[in-house]
This record gives C-alpha cells, structure tokens and sequence, in this order.
C-alpha cells in the first residue's frame, strides 16, 4: 500500500512540475508579449522589422527616460531571463538522459556541478517528471536493492587490463601484501578458450581442467558481468565466477582478489549454465501404488545435454542393484507425482529467504531486518576467523566428515544462513563488513535505517515493544563495525538496571571483556545509574566540542576525515530510561546530536526527543508519522548470545598457546555438532564410473572427462551433501541442509527433482544404465552415494589421514600425508554460495592442515627446506592460524636464519591486521623471541 501511495505522489508532483515548466517555456512569453509588446523600444528600436540608425540609438539613449521605456527595459531583462532558462532546461533534459542510460550501464555519472539558481529550478522540475517516468523501470532492471551491490555489479562490468607478469624471471608466486601497479606489457590478442576444453590441454592450469562450466580465457574488453551474461546466461552470476576463481594464482603469478580487476590471459573457470528442460510427453499411465519410483521420476526428467549411446535408447526395465550396493526402492508419493515428473528449473539460493523481504522472523522471538542479520553474520564471520586462528594442530587427529560448530545458537540460525547473503565480497581471511552502520529497522519503502541518519535529536521508545526494540539497538550498535578498526567502532553507554531488563533474569554480568569478569569498558559502559551516564554524556559532549573549537571543524564526521589529529571519535550512544529529573540536562546533548555525532536512545516518553509508540512486533501505532517503517526486536537470550559471540570475536590481546606447550584436551575449533559418521575405504586405484571432487569446484568426472553440461546446481550441492554424509540423509534433512528457509514441502520437491536429474545425467555420461550412483536404504529413509560406482576425493583423503594415524612407520606415514595433502585442492564445495557448507570446509581444512603440521615434523631433522615449504603451503591455505607460523619461525630458528624468523612473524601481523587489528598472541611473541636468542650450549632451554 505504501508503495502504492508512493507511485501516486510521485505522479502527482510530476504534474506539477509539468505544468509549472510549461507555465515558464510557453505563458512567460505569451505574458511579455501582451504585456509590453517589442521590448526594445527603449533603446530606439521601436520595430521588429526595421533596424535602428545609429541617431535612433544616440537620441534614445540622451533623451528622458519614460514609465514606458523602464517597463520596456524590464521585459527585456525578464526575456533574458526566461532565454536563460530554456537553455538551462535544455541542458537538465540532456544531461539526466545521459545519467539514466549511464545507470542502466553499471557506469554511475558524477553528479553536475555549478549550477546556477535558474539551473537549479530547471532541474528540480526536470527531475521531478524524469524521475515520475524511470523510477518504477529503474526498480524492475536493478536486481539488487543495496547500494553496496549495486557497486559491486558496476565493478564488475569494468574490463580486463593487461599486465606484465609478476615476476617474469623466475616462477610466479601469490602476491601479498599490497598488489604492484598495473603496468601494460602483454599483448591483447588472446584468444578465447571454448566452453568445454580438453581436461589434458596443456593451455588450461590443472584447477580448472574439471570446471563444471568449462573455462574461458580473458581477452581485451572482458569482464565478470558480460562473461556471466555470455557463458551463464545471467549477468548477475557473476559472483559465482568469481567466487570460483578467487585466490587461484594465474599464469602471470597474481590473482583474483577483486572483482573488478581482471588481466587478460587469465584463464577462469566457470559454474554450469543450467539449460531449460525441454517439454515432456505426459504419461498414458500412473505407476503403480507402492512401486519403486526409480523409474517414474527418471523417464520423465529432463534430458541430459549429453547423448547417451545407441544401445541405451530404449527404456531400461528396473533391475535390483548388485548385493553389494545398498537397497534401491525408493517409496512413492502418487500426490506428488506431477511434480515430481517436471522438474523445476533452479534458484537462486536467496529464493530460501522468507516471504518477509525486509527481514527474518525468529524462531523464538522477534523479528530483525537483513541489515542487522548481515552485522550479525559479519560477527559469526569473524568468530570463525578466531576459532581458526587459535586452533592446535595436533596428531594424530580424529577423522571425520562432521563440521564443525556454528557460532551461532539454533535460535538465531536463520541469522547466519540468511544474513551471510547480505554482506559483500569477502576474502578467506577477512570478513566483509555490512552496508548499513547500526541498522535498526526499515522505512515504508523497506529501506535500511540507521540509527546514525535518524532526523531530529534523537528517539524515544515507548509501548511494549520498546524494550525489545531497544535490545535490537543495543546489538546493532556493538555488532556495527566488529571487523573494522578499533577506533571506528560505536561506543555504547547505558546504566546497569536498564542492562539487567534487557538481559535473560539472573544473567551474570559477564562478556565483551578479556578476563569475563565485566563487560567492556569500551565500547559497552555500564554506569550505576541515569544521572551518572547523563553525566558522561555531557563530559563526553565537552571534550568534543573543545576538538571542533581547536581544529576550526564544523562536525566530528569532518573531524574524523582529517589527518592532523591523533584519535578518531566513534559514534556515541546514549541508551537510558526516560529521566523527567534529568530531562534539561539530556535535551542539552540532544541539541548537539548531529554535530557531535552523540545519539540519544531513551526508553519512554520525552519531551523535546520524537517518542514512537512501538508494538511487539516492532511496528510504530499512532497517528504521528514516523520515519520508521519497522524496528528490528530481539528477545533477552538472542542478545545474550550476540554478547557472548562479540565476547570471542573482538580481538584483544590474548595470551596465545605455545606450539612446545601440550594440546588441550578439547580445542574449541574441532567441536562438530554431529557424530562420526563411517567413511567407505576407496583406495587410490579403485574403479568406479564417476569420480566426485568436493575438496575445490564441485565436479563430476567420467571416463570421457569432465561433465560440464546438463548437471544442474542443485544436483551438484545435493552430491557435495551426500559426499559429507557417507551414511546417506533422508529427503527431509537434505531438504534441511540445502533450503532450510523454503517451504519444507517445495524444498522436498526440489531435492527429489535435483537426485533424480544428476542419476539421469550420471547414466548418460557413463553409458550405463543399470547403476543409481545415488541410492535410497528404505531402512533408513536415506540417499546416499554408492561407493561402487563413486570414488570422492573428501572420503579418499580422510582414508589415506586415518591410515597415516594408524602406522608407526614414518616412511609410510608420510607417503599417506603426502596423498592426503594432493587430494586437498581446496575448501570444500568452493565456489557454491552456500553457507551450511563454511562449518564443514572449516572441518576439512582442519585436518589436511594436522596433516601439513605433521608432515613437516617428520621432515625437518633431513629436509628442513622441505618442511618448510609444507607449512608454508598449510599458510596458504588457512593464512590466520597462529602455530603454523610458530612452527615456521621455530625451524627458521633452528636453522640460524633470524632474518626468516622476522619475515614470518611479519607477515602473520599483517594477515591478523584483517581481523579487526588483532594482534600476534603472546605466545607466538615469545616463540618468536626464542628463536631470535642466540645459540644455547648444549642442554640450555628448548629451541
């Protein structure tokens, strides 16, 4: 309905604006017209059409003026003016044309400059109409409401450039730090490679020779959007391109580290281009109540792109799998036949979002906006990234398929699935930040509000949602540059009775301080009472503004710009209860809330401060307008876990864990939240039909070679699923894991669609149509993969680690590490934007790094060169692990090679900086000045 009322004064003021331009172009000079006639009789030019003499001009000019001549004068001046006009018009039309086409390009124009008074009018008029016209088109052809992905869409259109090679002497390596500049050296004449290329070919690198989609080689001109658009048919896949390709080195030694920086000559792989299903006959005959659906399903699936053999044309009767493969009779559901038998093409994964656009409903309690979930996700982020950093790396190490823990409590599970979608880009050490500082709701339009572009002094909460309204608050603001610098980060002060209304009943104050004794005296002040934090307030409202006088600065926001001051000022919130004691004193820093950047949050009515009436759900009552469309509400134990994450996540000086020091029983890091489930022995040489990789890219390889047509993406999650699972999921749980905001029966649905395709796909690639590669247990409920006719990189290199661990025989351990570390070509399932899979490549990157760790201890006494460069690549792979650089620096120190020790210790401090300024912990300090020390005689301390 708002929008709908939005359309209609968008209209309305289009009119106006029409009819005041018309009144200026065509009744300005009808009105000079009858009014005063030829205007220039008063410089003796008395008609049009004959000129003056130059006595007339003479004569004119000497003689008396008359009322006749000065209003002559006049409408010649308003004739000039009223030119000017049409011309600024003119030149307004132009140039929001020009803006609107550049828009719909991805080529965002630079607002124009030094208007005039007369432009201005122009333009308020012209865009008023202008904007009625494109505003509802401008809406449909943007697919992304956000102004960060908005940006992220025109980087992606930038083209490729190219670059000289990075090191044109010697082999290339993986930048880091900051990139070189680009400098133009190679020619632009590649050519591109076809969608499918030969798995051999020596002109594809080895990661990308089973993409799914094939690969592309960049060429002059190219770039993430039109590549998308060309091999994907959706330029908005982008993402999924670079999400494939992020972090592999190219041929010239850089990699893909921003999306709008591409050189040509790279070769990238590509996702699968889902093809439309072709019409389907219907059937003639409904099977049979109770039969096996392994044939229904399948003769009505879509075809394959790849043909299958002559020989297979004709439907094969179902046959009973060999008994060494798991029971296949999979139970039929004659209700959803029909759906079943037309498969529905793919979506997106945000299409699992519920039907409330604008945010997430809550399993317990509340609602919050997808700005606040993005600041919540950023958190979880980060708390991974902390979890890894602090992870031992001890042998031997359980072997398992299970993930890792969520950081995220069940109750606020939708949070982290959903609200990981809204962040931008990120790296594999560095989460992104959300586009909304403290979001606290949304407007009318659905739009992000930040408590920080609220208008007015500040804002009053009051009605039974206000206390859950101001938990919201409270969490958006501590959550609100988490990832950034210290210094950038919002500053809340409350008092500690309002804290204990807002908290679960008998909460411990405890959280967002290093010892777990208080909450942070930072960024979370709690004062005993309203006075006191009035008080700080108004010391704090003091000290800035005597920096505004001393800097000659209008605002803090100018302030924080400048460079010639030591200490940025954050934001500043002030959440108490309502205070008629107080209320002066409080309307006194309200007063300088813009300038000051301070921002008053009060609980309750006040006067001289816009008090919104909040429901329960968030919602505003009354008859006053509001700003506020909806305010995020979060209950008293989803704040308390968003403390208790934020207490883990911000970095801070930590004691650290010294390599030489024994494990603990229990690392935070390697908890899963599933049982071990058995792992199918597959040796290296085992025969099967398809080979599956999960460990890097999906792909699924036959005999022929990659399948890189025909498998759809939802086939290739449920395979990756499925790998992670070797004892099979019940249609229900694979539903769970891959759209677990769907409708559970749709989602169903899409999972059985998604089986039944890649079985299809699978017998066309091998030419054998006996074999389901996947296979239902009616036992169990279960699909799961057929270890005999599927071989899984995942399974195979968890095999060759449990055999490592179970030898005493060095030289037969390593040869199974060395396996294991090949099989390992990257996080599990990369390139598929999925999230439930982070927990589970965070498990597997576990292991193979315990697998590097050890590898290297078994060859350092013989080859420290050797066990070096292992854990270097183990660096690679988890850059924030704090004891692989341990174990690094102690072998560069056993070595006598300090300058090796400093470098290492370096370059941890610069891969930690990401971590919102986290540091070195003491302990990797002090392995460091340990092998700095000089030589020990004999028997003098540990190396």
């Amino acid at each position: 309905m708002s929008c709908t009322f939005a359309a209609i004064a968008r209209t309305v003021r289009a009119l106006l604006a029409f009819a005041v331009l018309a009144g200026f172009t065509v009744g300005v000079p009808w009105l000079l017209i009858v009014a005063a006639g030829w205007p220039l009789d008063w410089i003796g030019w008395p008609q049009p059409d004959s000129l003056p003499t130059l006595t007339d001009l003479q004569a004119a000019i000497t003689s008396p003026w008359s009322d006749t001549m000065v209003f002559a004068l006049l409408a010649t001046i308003g004739w000039m003016l009223w030119a000017q006009f049409l011309r600024d018009t003119i030149i307004e039309i132009i140039e929001t044309s020009a803006a609107a086409r550049a828009s719909r390009r991805g080529q965002p124009r630079s607002p124009a400059s030094g208007r005039g008074p007369i432009r201005w009018v122009a333009a308020v008029l012209v865009g008023a109409i202008v904007g009625a016209v494109l505003f509802d088109a401008a809406r449909v052809v943007t697919s992304t409401p956000t102004a960060g992905a908005a940006a992220a869409d025109a980087a992606a259109r930038r083209p490729a450039v190219a670059v000289a090679p990075a090191h044109p002497a010697v082999p290339p390596t993986v930048q880091h730090g900051p990139r070189p500049a680009l400098t133009i050296g190679v020619s632009a004449t590649s050519t591109a490679l076809p969608l499918t290329t030969h798995r051999d070919s020596p002109a594809v690198p080895s990661r990308a020779q089973d993409a799914p989609g094939g690969t592309h080689r960049v060429v002059a001109g190219d770039n993430l959007w039109d590549l998308a658009a060309k091999h994907l048919g959706d330029p908005h896949r982008w993402r999924e391109i670079y999400k494939l390709n992020r972090g592999h080195e190219q041929a010239n030694g850089y990699t893909l580290t921003d999306p709008d920086k591409i050189h040509v000559g790279w070769v990238l792989a590509l996702p699968t281009r889902e093809a439309a299903p072709p019409a389907t006959p219907p059937h003639t005959q409904d099977p049979p109540t109770g039969s096996p659906d392994t044939t229904v399903p399948e003769a009505t699936e879509t075809a394959p792109a790849i043909p299958p053999p002559p020989a297979s044309a004709t439907p094969t009767p179902t046959t009973p799998e060999p008994s060494t493969s798991p029971p296949t009779a999979e139970p039929t559901a004659p209700a959803d036949s029909a759906d079943i038998a037309t498969p529905a093409p793919d979506t997106d994964p945000s299409d699992d979002q519920p039907t409330d656009e604008a945010g997430i409903t809550l399993p317990a309690q509340g609602w919050i906006s997808l700005g606040l979930a993005a600041a919540i996700a950023a958190v979880a982020a980060l708390l991974r990234l902390q979890r890894r950093r602090r992870a031992r790396l001890t042998f031997p190490t359980s072997v398992s398929t299970a993930p890792h823990g969520s950081p995220m409590p069940p109750s606020l599970a939708p949070v982290d699935i959903i609200g990981s979608r809204h962040l931008g880009p990120s790296s594999d050490h560095r989460p992104a930040s959300p586009a909304v500082a403290a979001p606290i709701g949304v407007d009318s339009d659905s739009t992000e509000i930040s408590l920080f572009h609220l208008p007015g002094p500040g804002v009053a909460l009051h009605g039974d949602g206000a206390a859950p309204a101001a938990r919201a608050i409270l969490a958006s603001v501590l959550t609100s540059g988490a990832v950034e610098t210290a210094s950038a980060r919002p500053v809340v002060v409350t008092t500690a009775d309002l804290l204990a209304r807002l908290l679960p009943e008998n909460a411990p104050a405890v959280g967002l301080d290093p010892d777990g004794t208080a909450y942070d005296g930072e960024r979370l002040i709690v004062l005993a009472d309203t006075a006191a934090a009035i008080t700080h307030a108004e010391e704090e409202m003091i000290g800035r503004r005597r920096l505004l006088d001393t800097f000659d600065a209008e605002t803090i926001t100018d302030l924080n710009a400048r460079t010639d001051h030591a200490e940025t000022q954050p934001p500043y919130v002030l959440l108490i209860d309502s205070s008629p004691r107080h209320a002066a004193r409080l309307q006194a820093v309200a007063t300088h809330r813009a300038a000051l950047n301070l921002h008053p949050v009060i609980l309750g009515p006040h006067d001289g401060i816009p008090t919104i009436e909040i429901s329960p759900e968030g919602t505003p009552s009354g008859d006053e307008p509001h700003p506020v469309g909806r305010l995020s509400t979060l209950g008293a134990d989803d704040l308390a876990a968003i403390l208790a994450m934020l207490t883990d996540a911000i970095a801070r000086p930590e004691a650290g864990t010294d390599v030489d020091d024994p494990p603990a029983e229990i690392s935070p890091v390697t908890v899963t939240i599933e049982p071990n489930e058995a792992i199918p022995v597959q040796p290296d040489d085992a025969a099967a039909l398809v080979r599956l990789r999960v460990l890097g890219p999906v792909t699924v390889t036959t005999a022929a070679g990659p399948i890189a047509t025909g498998m759809r993406t939802g086939s290739y999650t449920a395979l990756a699923v499925l790998a992670a699972h070797p004892t099979g999921r019940t249609l229900d749980q694979l539903a769970a894991d891959l759209h677990p905001n769907a409708d559970p029966t749709a989602a169903v649905k899409r999972v059985r669609t998604d089986i039944t395709s890649a079985r299809r796909v699978l017998r066309a690639a091998t030419g054998h149509d006996e074999p389901m590669f996947i296979v239902y247990d009616p036992a169990t409920s279960r699909y799961q993969l057929d270890p005999e006719t599927v071989t899984v990189d995942l399974w195979q290199m968890l095999t060759a680690i449990d055999q490592a661990t179970t030898t005493d025989d060095e030289a037969a351990m390593l040869t199974a590490l060395r396996r294991a570390a090949e099989l390992y070509a990257g996080d599990f399932a990369e390139g598929h934007d999925h999230p439930w899979a982070t927990d589970y490549a965070t498990s597997y990157r576990h292991q193979i790094l315990t697998a590097y760790a050890r590898i290297a201890e078994i060859l350092e006494p013989d080859h420290p060169d050797q066990a070096v460069a292992a854990l270097e690549r183990a660096a690679e792979l988890d850059p924030v692990n704090e004891e692989l650089y341990q174990r690094i620096m102690r072998i560069h120190g056993r070595q006598q090679r300090p300058d090796a020790v400093r470098r290492t210790l370096r370059r941890l401090e610069e891969r930690l900086a990401d971590l919102g300024d986290a540091e070195p912990s003491q302990a990797t300090r002090r392995v460091a000045e340990r092998q700095l020390r000089p030589v020990a005689p004999a028997g003098g301390g540990r190396p």
